[in-house]
């Protein structure tokens, strides 16, 4: 899926090699992703092998030779490579570019599922404004599918969350299934992963959704404060409590309530929530009549609840109580082909709210790579706080930012985060520290940048292409080259 119009994994196919090479060169200049091909059974096997968001193929090539199911003299050799399109890369919009422009072929096309067709001799830059329009179509439709690899969840219900990564999209269906339900949720996982995140999401999938989301940080209150907050007190029941009020248990009366860092919450004042959860009813500081709550309790924490039940700091009857579904949230580390992603959508937004009237910032694939590899142990919350400050020092050095033409670039990274960078990257190949390639073949670099860039996407060729700029079948082919898996 492209990052945008102006980025996109594109399929040329045309049996003049020359002319191909015309067309690709038109569009990298924008910054697609190209592979050529020159004949019909190769572009077939690109389709079987690759992803591809726009494929341009010829109508008539001569040279495409003879296959099952493709004429000899290749006359309809592109109206065949557009009805593999459909359902090899059904995903992408196909261009039938041709000499011979007559309505027939232009009907032909369409009927095969072309998304448009030019006529030789190319214009370019009108070749290039139906290329991009092409890419948008695409990306906007992944966007509102929610299909596309790393793509941002924007549909009701999950506004915010990043969910490319299989991992991030398994929970989503989990969330999906239980948030239909009343059951109580715990959700696990360190610090910064977006834990609120998902128990909003439970919420506004829930038919709770019209009623309140209330939040509580139970490890931000001292405990007669913290007992304050869920129950609420009657006029008098403390100095200072010249006025009844209710606590969150009452204020989030039929809708969701989200206890987060509930970890930490005393003993004393579990003993306490269990007795509200098991019989729904709160009695408010200094008062003695029950008020009935009906309230749907997801909570949260970074800790092991389970390990701390079993020595006696976490009480088992409240975990079997809170824990209906668990959720376990994966450190970002360990879905790192979201990370580009989270950084695109994290540019966008820093800049619309530090500079509203400036053009959104790009960054290097340099850059994007070295954000890729950071084991970010603040997880999302850290490499969001990390790509804003990038956004605000990129702006601040611009001499013209309204210009446009600003880049995000490696020395933007923060420094420690830089160092700690240099400090666990790998030795090369030829045993030199990383970073030392002086004397290392240009064989090895390229080798060991695939590996590491393989490595960082857990295997994902198609993510490890776009990261390397590079085609996924030119990667194909390397990894043969190379003996690599």
């Amino acid at each position: 899926m492209p990052e945008s119009s102006s980025r996109a994994q594109v399929l040329i196919v045309d049996d003049e090699p020359d002319h191909a090479e015309v067309m690709a060169e038109a569009l990298r200049k924008p910054g697609h992703i190209c592979t050529i091909v020159n004949s019909a059974p190769a572009a077939m096997e690109e389709l079987k092998l690759g992803a591809f968001d726009v494929i341009i193929t010829d109508l008539r090539m001569p040279n495409s030779g003879g296959q099952a199911g493709i004429a000899a003299d290749g006359a309809d050799a592109g109206l065949k490579v557009l009805e593999a399109c459909r359902t090899l890369q059904p995903q992408a919009e196909t261009i039938m570019v041709t000499a011979h422009g007559d309505v027939p072929t232009a009907r032909a096309a369409f009927k095969h599922g072309a998304y448009d067709f030019i006529e030789k001799p190319l214009d370019l830059d009108v070749f290039r404004n139906l290329v991009n329009r092409a890419a948008e179509t695409v990306l906007l439709r992944h966007e509102a599918s929610g299909a596309g690899l790393g793509d941002l969840i924007q549909h009701e219900g999950f506004a915010g969350i990043i969910a490319g990564s299989e991992p991030m999209r398994r929970i989503l269906r989990q969330v999906k299934t239980v948030a239909a339900s009343n059951l109580p949720v715990l959700i696990t996982g360190e610090s910064g992963t977006g834990k609120e995140l998902i128990a909003q999401a439970i919420h506004r999938n829930s038919p709770r959704a019209p009623k309140r989301f209330v939040a509580l940080n139970c490890a931000a209150e001292a405990e007669n404060l913290l007992e304050d907050q869920l129950f609420g007190h009657i006029r008098g029941a403390f100095t200072g409590a010249e006025k009844d009020r209710e606590g969150v248990f009452e204020y989030a009366n039929g809708g969701t309530l989200f206890l987060d860092e509930i970890g930490d919450m005393p003993l004393k004042m579990q003993a306490k929530l269990l007795r509200v959860l098991e019989t729904g009813e709160v009695v408010r500081l200094g008062s003695n009549d029950p008020r009935k709550t009906d309230v749907r309790l997801v909570s949260a924490t970074n800790k092991d609840v389970k390990a701390m039940s079993s020595r006696g700091e976490f009480r088992e009857d409240l975990l079997f109580r809170i824990q209906g579904t668990l959720i376990l949230l994966p450190p970002l580390r360990e879905r790192r082909e979201d990370i580009p992603r989270i950084v695109r959508h994290a540019i966008s937004k820093a800049a619309a709210s530090n500079f509203p009237n400036q053009p959104t910032p790009d960054i290097t694939d340099a850059a994007m790579m070295r954000l890729t590899a950071f084991h970010w142990p603040g997880n999302v919350r850290q490499l969001l706080n990390v790509v804003q400050n990038m956004v605000v020092i990129a702006v601040g050095e611009s001499d013209k930012p309204a210009t446009g033409g600003i880049v995000l670039d490696v020395r933007h990274i923060p420094d420690d985060i830089r160092a700690a960078d240099e400090e666990t990257s790998p030795a090369t190949d030829t045993g030199a520290a990383a970073g030392s390639l002086a004397g290392t073949s240009l064989e090895q670099i390229e080798k060991r940048a695939i590996r590491e860039t393989l490595r960082l996407t857990n295997g994902n060729r198609e993510h490890a292409a776009k990261l390397l700029g590079i085609g996924e079948r030119t990667l194909y082919r390397k990894l043969k080259e190379y003996g690599l898996r």
